[in-house]
């Protein structure tokens, strides 16, 4: 048998192997909104200190508020409890008070779990129950192999893009916290 042509079929089979496994791998995988580009919308139950809402919130019906996506891994553990503590604590100076601002804190935790959460700590936040992870690929924030959330905030201005992206969040550095105020405040001067 000739060689040369063994070798150009193993060739071609392999250029035509790769070729699908970059396109499959490019209809799968979708990038992460960036500053700039506007943010993936989604309509998920949610729940406040307040109870568990009668709609889905959705980011296209905050429009014209910034408003401040912060994905978190689980409720009641210890970073994210941190996070929680620091965003209720700071408040004011994180958010404007929330005027004008809207927290979404997004995890895959049920909508119970975080009412219940939100109540016993009084969070001034909006709790997203995302327990599928239907924003795990839009916003690139999955941990691989479990449902679980990555710590990443995204900053969305009034107009909807996202003009920060803080990838991770350090929820235990205070640099992060003021960050997080400049961005928000900046957000809103738009």
């Amino acid at each position: 048998m000739n060689t040369d042509l063994v070798n150009s079929r193993s060739i071609r089979a392999i250029i035509a192997v790769a070729a699908l496994a970059t396109a499959t791998t490019s209809l799968d995988a979708q990038a992460a909104p960036t500053v700039g580009s506007i943010a993936p919308d989604f309509s998920l139950p949610a729940a406040t200190k307040d109870g568990i809402l009668p709609q889905n919130v959705s980011l296209a019906g905050l429009r014209g508020r910034t408003v401040v996506i912060a994905f978190f891994p689980k409720a009641r553990t210890p970073g994210c409890t941190h996070q929680m503590e620091a965003y209720r604590d700071q408040f004011a100076t994180l958010f404007n008070e929330g005027k004008d601002v809207t927290v979404l804190a997004v995890s895959t935790d049920d909508p119970e779990t975080l009412r219940e959460w939100a109540a016993e700590q009084k969070f001034p936040v909006t709790f997203v129950s995302d327990e599928r992870g239907v924003l795990a690929k839009p916003y690139d924030v999955k941990y691989p192999a479990i449902n679980m959330y990555r710590r990443v905030l995204f900053v969305v201005a009034p107009d909807g893009k996202v003009t920060h992206v803080m990838r991770p969040f350090k929820e235990l550095s205070a640099d992060a916290y003021t960050e997080l105020a400049t961005a928000v405040k900046k957000a809103g001067a738009k």
